[in-house]
């Protein structure tokens, strides 16, 4: 019995009571085992419903993790079935992901495991090239505006129309209209016109 007890690890030896027999020896052991199987149980099952993915990327290591944390909860004899990881995986995912959980609830087909897994990868670049998109816009957008700041400052003013000198259609001269032109007057005093309002045109 004293070569048993050597062979035990000493975290487990120390809450081992004396025992007459082996078999008694064997059954402190197994109560014990068991007990630390609950309490690791207890463990992963609360690091499981605590796991989210913070971000868009890296969803494919974070269901790799939730899945190996239930492959171990099943050797503790807690089981769970493909379905219900499947929507525990779902609701462990980020807003980001809420078209993607509402395209899965709506689906008629279940997906496995690593069905999930594929879509959420797929899922995962599309969510990527997409904010990567919009990045570039907004930052296309902001470029426009700056440059249409710096191209308005320095830029000569449009300087308004200036009204052309006047010009006489009789005479041909400026700074006069033929209403007011002199050899006008004389040529209509000559022709018997009094006015030239009496005439047409200007």
């Amino acid at each position: 019995m004293m070569f048993i007890r050597t062979k035990i690890s000493a975290s487990i030896r120390g809450s081992i009571l004396e025992c007459k027999t082996v078999n008694e020896l064997l059954k402190a052991i197994d109560e014990q085992f068991e007990s630390s199987d609950k309490a690791l149980a207890s463990t992963l099952m609360t690091k499981l419903s605590s796991m989210r993915l913070t971000g868009i990327k890296g969803v494919r290591e974070h269901i790799m993790k939730m899945r190996d944390i239930a492959a171990q909860l099943k050797s503790l004899e807690v089981t769970m079935s493909d379905s219900f990881l499947v929507h525990f995986i779902l609701n462990s995912l980020p807003q980001q992901y809420g078209p993607f959980k509402i395209s899965y609830n709506t689906h008629k087909n279940k997906w496995s495991i690593n069905e999930l897994l594929t879509m959420c990868v797929q899922e995962e670049g599309r969510l990527i090239m997409e904010m990567g998109e919009i990045a570039y816009m907004a930052t296309q957008g902001k470029n426009k505006f700056t440059q249409a700041r710096h191209k308005g400052k320095g830029k000569i003013p449009i300087q308004p129309k200036v009204k052309k000198e006047s010009k006489c259609f009789f005479c041909k001269k400026k700074g006069h209209l033929k209403k007011d032109c002199l050899k006008f007057k004389a040529w209509l005093e000559k022709k018997g016109f009094s006015k030239p309002e009496e005439t047409s045109g200007k």
